[in-house]
């Protein structure tokens, strides 16, 4: 439910490169050749993690296969 919440708040430009951000997720429809993301910008959640692995970002979108 949260990651939704932060998908939504997050309004993305696609055609922007994020500069420092480095994404190894091929198969997310903004990973960008060199590990790059082109969201323009990105949500990372849940508000409750308590360490990094806890996270995950909440703009994240499949590829269609």
């Amino acid at each position: 439910m949260e990651d939704k919440k932060l998908r939504n708040e997050c309004k993305c430009d696609a055609s922007k490169h994020i500069k420092g951000i480095k994404c190894d997720v091929k198969n997310c429809v903004y990973h960008a050749d060199q590990n790059g993301c082109y969201a323009g910008c990105i949500s990372v959640g849940p508000r409750e993690a308590d360490c990094s692995a806890h996270t995950n970002c909440a703009t994240f979108k499949p590829r269609e296969c």
